[in-house]
């Protein structure tokens, strides 16, 4: 089975049964991010985890193995996102993008932010205007190699 119709297999189960992604999180024992990302196809899950998950899930073996296997990441391709809430984050970094990258280098160095030894979070803040979304990118700094 692709990795993309095992998506589309889960999000049906997860509907059907009206799971929530924490719940699913809860039952994988990781991050309600982490988990959403493997169930949508961006993360390899470990064994233990996809048998759990499938489970909860009532999947079949085929959809639970699709789980396991390392994806493509980054699948929106190089396409500008047309989704609304996709094309504001793309916004986000064309606009401060370069902003953060100058001030990650003032502070560390010349280097990157890992997305491999990476954590991600995103909560909900009551806000009397409206309420906000709060996210947290974090990850291991990585120097340029000089040789």
């Amino acid at each position: 089975m692709e990795r993309e119709e095992a998506t589309e297999v889960i999000a049906d189960a997860r509907l059907r049964l009206g799971k929530t992604w924490a719940e699913l999180a809860g039952v994988a024992g990781r991050s309600p991010v982490w988990t959403t990302s493997a169930l949508l196809g961006q993360q390899a899950m470990p064994t233990d985890v996809a048998e759990r998950v499938g489970a909860a899930l009532d999947l079949d073996d085929e959809v639970v193995r699709a789980l396991e296997r390392s994806p493509s990441k980054g699948a929106l391709g190089d396409v500008i996102p047309t989704d609304p809430l996709l094309y504001r984050l793309y916004e986000i970094v064309q606009v401060y993008g370069t902003t953060l990258k100058e001030l990650i280098h003032e502070e560390f160095g010349d280097g990157i932010m890992s997305a491999i030894d990476f954590e991600m979070d995103m909560e909900r803040l009551p806000d009397p205007k409206g309420d906000r979304v709060k996210l947290t990118l974090h990850g291991k700094f990585l120097p340029y190699r000089v040789w």
